[in-house]
């Protein structure tokens, strides 16, 4: 029912009272809004206790405000004034307290961006609250559990859109990027823990996600990444779906029916297969029962005909949600027109172990990851990675896999960064002993020609590599086995350096001369490195992380900590005269800096 007198129209009025009384104030506003609740009368007073929480300068009375509005509007939640109503009157008040209530969800919303931290966590917490409060009520109106979707819907939209806090003091910079502690206490307190919480999260974050961008929010996929790689708990067996942030969908849905569904808030208690959101017939598999003759096939949990409560309890509908989620945004991830390139790099970090297991076919990531090896560079190489555990695990057809990576192998890769990764991924690419002879060598071959322009420190990576894959490939010996007349002229190399594919290359009827002049590479280290080639191949494969993180500077301090079992022969005198430079004045057309390198013999 609802108060016996109407609210009058809101508008702002200014509170008389000092500064030192707002702690009065906010506890006498929430005592008479209580007992106005209880005695169905006037709830004027809210507008009031609005304006002294918009209005408050001090967190703690921030605090304090916010969370007195919360425990009035839980009272007033639990009263049923924000249910349906037939009565005009009542109506009037359920419309009036719910633009009450989204102005206090509008200011929890900026105080998520507060620069307060204390009030971040407060106000996200308060707006989970609200929704377990609503969603509990709106199930007890109705005849069927229910979920409050277009609440939370402005709880995601907060999360990825990060609005600027309402408060005047705060000075939190307005990038729309999503707080780190604000990202962390709703994974770990809700995401990662409840069952319904992540369903609806995982379900509508990607329809919010691209609003939001068209909206001008271009952080949006960003914060929407980063929610989704701070997700660590995921259900992999029926059992694992137990836990509940709303009690009342925990409960144990009716089998399977064409009729006497569920449905969520926002869908009016509707069938699900006949809702807009049918996003759930593109993870169907067929079935084999419906392609019988002419036979009308039993009724069967079709995720396209399940109710959202059914749904819920359902370990593939949490699967469509999640490559549902995860497909929606990948696309936006490798965009340069709106993200760099780090955002996919970022993606492809967690695809391996928190995204394609979880997915209801792993192959439907093959576009986006082949995409990304376009970029070359690390991000190039993980998504190589990533392809190659489709292919290992997932039964993935890619012929040109071998041909993308032997176009990494470019003038620059062992003069960059990331050199130790590739060598890193490069192993377990070619560890395979069923690869053809003709494409290791091309690549044996390749890494060789290489070494010729490559500092000590990436040689020293190389010819460990190369050594690994002729032991493990006896065919390829024959490159270190043939000389110039097998050759015929010395100085024609029958390999074919610019041809694309490694099978086409001719690498198998060359040899290994790069290698071989590593011998008397100025640098002590390479030189004695590149002997191994000359001696049987009896010693075990060498452990490629020792060679991997070597630099300029571990070079030199391996050399400075040498310990020298045998000092050196020096002369006792030097010559006075160690450069060819007379004790004559310089005439005019003498050039003493050219001397100076004229090294006397």
């Amino acid at each position: 029912m609802a108060p016996s007198s109407l609210p009058h129209p809101p508008k702002r009025r200014k509170i008389l009272m000092s500064p030192d009384d707002d702690d009065a104030l906010i506890q006498d506003l929430e005592a008479r809004l209580t007992t106005a609740v209880a005695a169905k009368k006037s709830l004027n007073p809210l507008v009031d206790l609005l304006d002294v929480a918009l209005s408050a300068s001090s967190p703690a009375r921030v605090h304090k405000a916010v969370y007195s509005l919360y425990r009035v509007f839980v009272v007033v939640i639990g009263s049923g004034l924000l249910d349906a109503q037939e009565e005009e009157r009542a109506r009037v008040v359920r419309a009036w307290i719910q633009e009450r209530l989204s102005s206090f969800t509008s200011f929890l919303v900026g105080l998520l961006k507060d620069a307060e931290p204390t009030l971040q966590a407060s106000a996200l917490r308060i707006l989970m609250s609200l929704l377990k409060h609503m969603s509990t009520s709106l199930s007890k109106s109705s005849a069927h559990p229910q979920f409050h979707v277009p609440f939370f819907k402005k709880i995601i939209e907060a999360l990825l859109a990060a609005p600027p806090s309402q408060r005047t003091e705060s000075k939190s910079e307005d990038d729309g990027r999503l707080d780190d502690n604000v990202r962390d206490l709703f994974a770990k307190t809700w995401l990662n823990v409840y069952d319904d919480v992540r369903w609806f999260f995982l379900r509508d974050c990607s329809p919010v996600s691209e609003q939001l961008a068209m909206q001008k929010h271009p952080r949006a996929y960003e914060n929407l990444l980063a929610l989704l790689e701070s997700l660590q708990r995921f259900p992999r067996t029926q059992s694992d779906i137990n836990t509940w942030w709303v009690e009342e969908v925990g409960i144990k849905p009716p089998r399977f029916k064409n009729s006497g569904v569920f449905s969520s808030a926002s869908d009016d208690d509707e069938p699900a297969s006949d809702l807009e959101d049918d996003w759930r017939k593109f993870f169907d598999e067929p079935s084999e029962k419906d392609a019988g003759r002419g036979k009308k096939a039993a009724p069967s949990a079709r995720l396209n005909q399940m109710t959202v409560h059914q749904s819920l309890h359902a370990l593939t509908s949490h699967r469509a949600v999640f490559t549902r989620a995860w497909l929606g945004l990948l696309p936006h991830l490798s965009d340069p027109r709106r993200l760099d390139s780090s955002l996919a790099l970022r993606a492809l970090n967690v695809m391996h172990q928190g995204v394609m297991p979880h997915l209801t076919r792993a192959i439907m990531v093959m576009d986006w990851v082949g995409s990304c090896v376009d970029y070359g560079g690390v991000v190039g190489l993980l998504a190589l990675n990533t392809l190659f555990i489709l292919i290992q695990d997932y039964n993935l057809d890619y012929p040109v896999f071998y041909t993308r990576l032997y176009a990494f192998l470019d003038r620059d890769l062992l003069h960059l960064k990331h050199r130790a990764r590739f060598f890193r991924l490069a192993e377990l690419f070619l560890s395979s002993t069923h690869l053809p002879a003709t494409l290791l060598a091309s690549f044996v071959k390749r890494l060789s020609r290489l070494t010729l322009n490559a500092s000590p420190s990436g040689i020293v990576m190389t010819i460990p590599f190369v050594y690994n894959i002729l032991k493990r490939h006896p065919a390829l010996m024959v490159m270190i086995h043939r000389d110039s007349d097998e050759l015929g002229d010395p100085s024609h190399d029958p390999f074919l350096a610019d041809e694309p594919n490694p099978n086409a290359t001719q690498a198998l009827e060359s040899s290994l001369w790069e290698l071989c002049s590593m011998r008397r590479h100025y640098h002590s280290g390479v030189s004695t490195l590149a002997r191994i080639f000359e001696e049987a191949f009896t010693k075990p494969a060498y452990p490629l992380e020792d060679f991997l993180d070597h630099t300029y500077s571990t070079l030199l301090d391996t050399e400075f900590k040498r310990k020298i079992k045998k000092d050196p022969a020096v002369a006792d005198e030097l010559p006075r005269a160690l450069f060819n430079i007379s004790d004559a004045a310089p005439t005019a057309t003498s050039d003493p800096v050219a001397e100076l390198w004229s090294f006397s013999c």
